[in-house]
């Protein structure tokens, strides 16, 4: 059995530990506040975004904008984000689970680039065989579009010099602090949504458009891009705090069971050494009477 003195480092230990699983909680929920804000405000952008895309790819067709172009190509581009952290459950592993899941099985025969957004996807893939042609930090909330607008970049000309003929982004989305999901998007070609309720523009109307569509598809379609890269890096903020919250909860709770059964552990030493000390003082004063 360990001695008195180690199981009271033990339990001091495991305090100090509890009180910084439980600042980090905290921390975490604060964050989080702040990433659901950025994420109910983006929304809304995103949306009309969409449907505007939608409608003038449906007026001008197809092939108004190359980067509506279907491929038979067996170039791929994946784009993974990550956390730069660790201490957040399974956060980083689903997504690397779920990016080996999709070259494995859905990829089969392409030839498959990552750029990797996040340490952890980058410490993971750089030691296997995967091709990484590029590798950025998680984003923060300030940071998020500018790493967006960069992999919008990147994965354009890929796509528009040929070196890709698809591009997939893969996340995880935040449900509530408990629970993020999976996702594996395309981003390219450019799929417009389908607006919903009619086989034409969301008016059912003709107009007369300055610049032209061809024009306006342009320079929107490369927003879409962006903008769907950033909706993905501000619910992969929004995930990993969330997941660290409730990681960081769980593991406040498991020092805190920990720390009672190592009291009563102490208190059974205690009061056995207790026990030993008076059979000791009772034997010696039996031998003085004899």
């Amino acid at each position: 059995m360990p001695s008195l003195k180690a199981i009271r480092k033990r339990i001091g230990s495991v305090k100090n530990t509890r009180k910084i699983t439980r600042a980090m909680k905290l921390v975490a929920a604060a964050k989080l506040r702040r990433a659901q804000d950025a994420i109910i405000a983006a929304r809304p952008y995103a949306s009309a975004l969409a449907t505007v895309v939608s409608e003038l790819a449906e007026v001008a067709g197809a092939d108004a904008h190359p980067l509506f172009e279907q491929r038979e190509g067996k170039r791929v581009t994946v784009v993974v984000y990550t956390s730069d952290r660790g201490l957040a459950g399974a956060f980083n592993t689903n997504i690397i689970k779920r990016t080996e899941a999709l070259v494995r099985e859905e990829l089969v025969g392409c030839e498959v680039s990552l750029r990797l957004i996040g340490k952890k996807a980058n410490q993971y893939f750089s030691r296997r065989n995967y091709q990484i042609v590029s590798f950025d930090g998680a984003p923060i909330g300030a940071t998020a579009l500018q790493v967006a607008g960069d992999a919008s970049h990147r994965v354009i000309d890929d796509f528009t010099s040929g070196k890709a003929d698809r591009v997939f982004v893969v996340y995880n989305e935040f449900k509530s602090a408990i629970t993020q999901a999976t996702v594996v998007k395309q981003v390219l070609p450019v799929v417009p949504e389908k607006v919903k309720g009619a086989d034409k523009p969301a008016l059912g109307q003709d107009y007369d458009y300055e610049p032209s569509k061809e024009e306006l598809l342009t320079r929107l379609v490369p927003l879409y891009v962006q903008i769907g890269l950033y909706r993905a890096a501000l619910e992969s903020i929004a995930g990993e705090f969330g997941a660290r919250m409730s990681a960081m909860e769980s593991a406040t709770k498991n020092a805190g069971e920990m720390i009672n059964k190592l009291t009563l552990q102490y208190n059974r030493a205690r009061q056995a050494a207790i026990t030993k000390e008076l059979l000791e003082i009772i034997g010696g004063a039996e031998a003085l009477k004899g």
